[in-house]
């Protein structure tokens, strides 16, 4: 079994805090698991986020308390660090990247030739809203031109070709908004261009845990089936930011898929 999208942020970059996330998958039964850090972490990724800061003061204060807390190269040495040793479960490390379409240069700069065994792209903002921080946000909103673009830029994120996997792609139902109409043209256009980057989807469990209340376990289940028919991969995950949190869902996620 694969928990494939870890974060490691609330911790030192230290072998010792990486033990904790070794230890936690052998207690799950885990064979792998993919480490990671948000790309905002790092001061090189700053730019990328100018325009979500303006939009909202919301996401500006966040920012400034939870971006660029880290040092890019101290993760880089982390990383050789651990491949160095032995651990009875295969670890890979990665980066998890917000994708902006105007800013596909800077990622590629920023990610190219850095020994990251993966970079997974996720959509976080849509149209510069912050639509899984607080779901007070929504109010107001048009459900239906968000979704539109939420899978806009999840067919563009694919396109680029820059990443190996797309993160939790449909997170954008976490609190529990649906379009007015079918999302199966839009499943099948990414679907193709999954396939065509060469990419996987990541189903995830990080959305159920946060909100239970209107989050399904996993992806919808006819994404699940679109995928399948177009053989994209399908790597499972628990976007956990804890060790406690690893492994969490994983065998519930793999019967979901079949």
């Amino acid at each position: 079994m694969i928990d494939g999208h870890i974060h490691i942020e609330r911790g030192d970059y230290t072998l010792e805090w990486i033990q904790n996330f070794v230890d936690r998958a052998v207690e799950m039964g885990l064979d792998e698991i993919r480490l990671l850090e948000h790309n905002y972490m790092f001061k090189e990724f700053e730019p990328m986020y100018d325009s979500v800061r303006a939009y909202s003061d919301f996401v500006d204060d966040w920012f400034q308390r939870k971006a660029c807390l880290k040092k890019y190269e101290e993760y880089l040495e982390l990383i050789d660090k651990v491949r160095a040793k032995d651990y009875p479960v295969k670890i890979k490390f990665g980066l998890e990247v917000c994708y902006f379409k105007d800013y596909e240069d800077l990622i590629i700069e920023q990610t190219k030739d850095k020994g990251f065994d993966f970079l997974l792209g996720s959509i976080h903002f849509v149209d510069d809203f912050a639509f899984d921080h607080k779901p007070e946000h929504w109010e107001g909103l048009d459900v239906d031109k968000i979704y539109d673009s939420y899978f806009r830029d999840s067919v563009l994120l694919a396109k680029s070709k820059i990443f190996d996997g797309i993160g939790h792609p449909d997170t954008i139902k976490l609190f529990g908004h649906r379009p007015s109409y079918s999302l199966t043209d839009r499943y099948e256009k990414l679907a193709v261009e999954l396939v065509n980057s060469n990419m996987y989807a990541d189903q995830n469990s990080g959305a159920e845990r946060r909100c239970p209340d209107t989050a399904s376990l996993g992806m919808d289940q006819e994404l699940i089936c679109i995928l399948k028919k177009h053989n994209v991969r399908i790597i499972t995950s628990s976007d956990a930011h804890c060790p406690e949190d690893v492994g969490y869902k994983i065998k519930e996620l793999e019967e979901k898929l079949g």
